[in-house]
């Protein structure tokens, strides 16, 4: 695998760092992080960022995009995360629901949801996740009726992150059965603002809101379902292993630690080479490993999207991705608080981060698919090999 990147790759990264130094955009930045511990609005902050075109960089220029490939998109991405541009509007707007129409869509869906979603001008979310129904979607039981001109679904989706801000989502329903629970499936493009939508907050101890969203007989029309009814199960599997290239949270976790890394020099000090080990070495050593992780991490995020690129959907190196990510994005801020401590931070903003980061921890290994469920992917494909 060649991890060097091109001359466009590296002129659109120029061109997203420089956007992000620009004063309006600064001063953007700074509202969100001052009150981003009440889960701030960042829409503004996404329109502000999609009139400059760089939200989906690897869209055709018909949808809002560059043409300039997955992989160039992935390092806009990883330059808007590294420089704490909240992810989750984008992650989930652009590249889940966004690529999903992508890969997915009719002509005529795309033409009508992906430009305003280049554009910073909508957002999209995703309805998979039930009450008795998480990694394994094959226990979805949200009933999706059939009527004249479309569906009327009925059920409950929980732990749906920022759908009370979005306008459409990608929802999963049962609109049959079969021989297994795998089939039956059909994903709807589903109109947040539709009458018999209900959406009330979950209780949770990080910043971001989850919510829970009850459908009511709500109607959705035939030009809104994506693919074909009841095979659903095949989409949503593809879009979850595009979701799993663990790019986000290697970013996340990059940022996470950077905080802490510079806190722990203000705080400690360089170690003496000659003094022995101290204390403040210990914590400098340890600090390198998480470090090393880290760019082996991202390593194996980059070797997934370069595959995506090239037109590849590898299942088992986006479970390992995902896995390893997941696994270094709850470690850090674990470590973090331990060695480092947010109160000894003597930034505001960087304690506010650190102590953030503690409570998001433990939703890194279950967002996108449970540590537990990439383990199983990838032994399964192990055994499968012989």
């Amino acid at each position: 695998m060649d991890f060097a990147f091109d001359d466009r790759v590296r002129l659109i990264r120029q061109e997203t760092s420089g956007l992000l130094a620009t004063a309006d955009i600064r001063a953007a930045l700074e509202r969100y992080h001052r009150h981003a511990d009440v889960d701030e609005d960042a829409r503004p902050l996404y329109r502000m960022l999609g009139r400059h075109g760089i939200l989906a960089v690897d869209w055709a220029t018909e949808y809002g995009g560059r043409d300039a490939g997955l992989v160039t998109a992935a390092a806009v991405a990883e330059e808007l995360m590294t420089a704490g541009v909240p992810d989750t509007l984008h992650v989930n707007s652009i590249q889940i629901v966004g690529l999903f129409l992508l890969l997915s869509g009719s002509a005529e869906q795309k033409a009508r949801y992906l430009p305003r979603l280049a554009r910073g001008e909508a957002f999209a979310g995703v309805l998979y996740t039930e009450p008795q129904a998480g990694s394994d979607l094959s226990g979805i039981t949200t009933e999706a009726r059939r009527v004249s001109g479309g569906y009327r679904l009925s059920g409950t989706k929980v732990f749906s992150l920022k759908s009370h801000l979005v306008d459409l989502t990608l929802c999963a329903a049962r609109t049959g059965g079969g021989a297994s629970r795998y089939e039956g499936l059909t994903v709807f493009i589903l109109d947040m603002r539709a009458p018999g939508i209900r959406v009330r907050p979950l209780p949770a101890i990080s910043d971001e809101r989850f919510n829970e969203v009850t459908l009511d007989d709500v109607f959705v029309a035939d030009e809104d379902v994506l693919g074909r009814p009841g095979e659903g199960f095949a989409l949503l599997l593809r879009g979850l292993t595009i979701e799993r290239t663990g790019l986000d949270y290697t970013a996340k976790a990059r940022r996470w630690y950077e905080h802490a890394l510079q806190t722990l020099r203000d705080t400690e000090g360089e170690p003496d080479a000659g003094a022995g080990r101290t204390e403040a070495g210990d914590a400098l050593v340890e600090a390198g490993r998480h470090g090393a992780d880290l760019v082996k991490s991202r390593l194996l995020s980059w070797q997934v999207i370069s595959r995506l690129g090239e037109g590849r959907v590898d299942e088992v190196a986006a479970a390992m991705a995902k896995w390893y990510s997941g696994e270094l994005a709850e470690r850090v801020p674990q470590w973090a608080a331990l060695e480092v401590s947010p109160s000894a931070a003597g930034d505001p903003l960087t304690a506010r981060v650190l102590e953030a980061a503690y409570r998001d921890a433990p939703g890194q290994t279950i967002s996108a698919g449970t540590s537990e469920v990439m383990l199983q992917v990838v032994a399964s494909a192990r055994l499968a090999a012989g």
